[in-house]
């Protein structure tokens, strides 16, 4: 793909559900702890040749709109699926994508995989739909078999539909007729629509039932990794010291190697560990001179950027530190928000406490302070 390639996505959200039950439309439904709109939401932004999305929704869920994640455009939808489509390829004309992906907000189960084949195929293509074929003998009739139907030329279609940007906008300029699928509007202009194995976890959820098919499609796919660090540093002299990137004034320092951020240090082994992939000083020997008084945050990011890299996100952070001295209280949530900027995560995904030893062991005495932290990685 041409590094200028502009991939844009819109998913369709104006719908009312109602055969899903529940007092919510169903893409505003929880679903394993974030409405389901945003299962789809996150697999999107989650993928680098992804560039925009944006969510076309109700006037009536303005409110509802406020749950998803920044970074996402909002642009009230039609009274029809193909008008609510038109208003999002109309939005789209500013940023001018070269292709687009429209997706029904009910399919959360999308995966990073299904994803990836739907934009390599459209960069060839042009216009392509996933499908899955049928399995079942098809017949036509009403109280009485009239037909039996070739079951090889039957597809299922999913989303994201996916089309050149100028095609799919000009099919939609030019049609006047009522659609509940792009591919059909696309194709009534001439062009021809690829088809793609689609995948059957791709579920769009219509009944209640749905729902708890969808979670254990989620669940299933989900990887969960966890890893613990342990980082300790000796007091020394000086006049302030770093913990968690926040500089505290003190009549100590901590002496290391780097700026001896020893509850940063803690966390980034935390995240390595879950990895499998040692700790700081095997990536950042303390041998190398160039690491000397480094800004803890260099090693932390790496290990950020690792984690995205092996296909995994941080999903929570704890870290507490153990000493007599500095009170960590006033400073906790300056260090959660710190912590919270170099990983990316929200405030409230990131932990950091302190306790005391009661006096026992170096901690106790006063000779320094030691940190434990836990990160749980989940799979993007």
């Amino acid at each position: 793909m041409n590094t200028n390639t502009k991939i844009a996505v819109i998913i369709v959200a104006a719908g009312r559900g109602t055969r899903a039950g529940g007092t919510l439309p169903k893409q505003w439904q929880p679903l394993m702890g974030k409405p389901i709109i945003q299962w789809s939401i996150d697999t999107f932004l989650e993928n680098s040749m992804v560039n925009e999305v944006i969510v076309v929704y109700h006037p009536d869920d303005q409110n509802l709109m406020k749950q998803i994640s920044n970074g996402v455009q909002g642009v009230l939808g039609g009274a029809t699926r193909d008008a609510s489509v038109k208003c999002g390829l109309n939005q789209l004309e500013i940023s001018a994508p070269d292709y687009v992906l429209i997706h029904d907000a009910a399919r959360p189960c999308l995966d990073q995989k299904l994803l990836s084949e739907c934009i390599n195929a459209v960069l060839i293509k042009g216009a392509v739909v996933p499908a899955l074929s049928l399995k079942d003998t098809l017949w036509r009739g009403k109280d009485y078999v009239t037909e039996i139907l070739d079951r090889n030329e039957m597809f299922c279609s999913q989303t994201p539909q996916c089309f050149s940007f100028p095609l799919v906008l000009s099919a939609h300029s030019q049609t006047t007729m009522l659609a509940t699928d792009d591919a059909q509007i696309v194709q009534s202009t001439g062009h021809s629509v690829a088809i793609i194995p689609g995948n059957e976890d791709n579920i769009k959820i219509t009944g209640p039932e749905d729902f708890v098919r969808a979670e254990r499609i989620l669940r299933g796919n989900m990887k969960l990794r966890v890893g613990n660090g342990f980082d300790v540093h000796r007091f020394g002299p000086g006049s302030s010291l770093t913990l968690c990137g926040v500089i505290i004034e003190s009549s100590l320092a901590l002496i290391g190697h780097s700026d001896a951020d020893v509850g940063m240090h803690s966390v980034t082994d935390a995240i390595y560990g879950a990895l499998a992939r040692g700790d700081i000083g095997q990536h950042f020997p303390p041998s190398e001179q160039q690491w000397k008084g480094a800004d803890s945050r260099v090693f932390l990011e790496h290990a950020v950027h690792l984690t995205s890299e092996m296909g995994f996100k941080i999903e929570n952070i704890d870290c507490t530190l153990i000493c007599e001295q500095p009170k960590i209280g006033p400073y906790a949530d300056e260090m959660r928000s710190k912590l919270a900027e170099i990983t990316g995560l929200d405030v409230d995904q990131v932990s950091v406490k302190a306790t005391t030893s009661e006096k026992l062991g170096f901690t106790g005495r006063g000779e320094g302070i030691a940190a434990i932290a836990t990160a749980a990685l989940i799979s993007r």
